[in-house]
């Protein structure tokens, strides 16, 4: 199973009295978004199913790729690991599965499942995180497939 990890694009800063969640992107986090799914969309497989926050900064990164996206609160603002997984169907998937998320979580899943440790890894706005999940000799395996910045590609 492929797990691609997609923090949302550069936000808004929150202002006062402004619900967090309604957050919206700023230009830069817009062509962020826009380079990042470019790049998404000549890699991610047809069937990949792509999965949001319900917030606003998030749903607009998921917008940019121009692929029907599903929202669910297990990926919402302060949602743990285990709720990261489960929305994923980690490691049962029969396909890929495209999750636009936040930090911290997004950098302590991958933490968890490179290093079979929960630290707070660092994913950098509009950065994507691509693992795998494969079986190698009996034995399952996480690999990782590439980290890509919106500034390199």
């Amino acid at each position: 199973m492929d797990l691609i990890l997609w923090r949302h694009a550069e936000a808004e800063l929150l202002h006062l009295g402004q619900d967090d969640m309604e957050r919206s992107l700023t230009p830069k986090g817009e062509r962020q978004a826009r380079r990042m799914a470019a790049w998404l969309n000549e890699k991610l497989p047809q069937s990949t199913r792509v999965l949001a926050s319900p917030a606003l900064r998030t749903r607009q990164t998921a917008r940019a790729l121009e692929r029907p996206f599903k929202t669910t609160s297990l990926l919402a603002p302060g949602r743990g690991i285990d709720d990261l997984l489960k929305a994923a169907r980690w490691p049962d998937s029969g396909e890929p599965v495209l999750i636009v998320g936040h930090q911290p979580t997004l950098g302590l899943v991958a933490a968890r499942l490179l290093a079979c440790a929960d630290q707070p890894w660092s994913v950098k706005k509009a950065a994507v995180w691509w693992l795998a999940q494969r079986d190698r000799e009996g034995a399952a395996q996480v690999t990782l497939q590439a980290v890509q910045g919106p500034d390199k590609v």
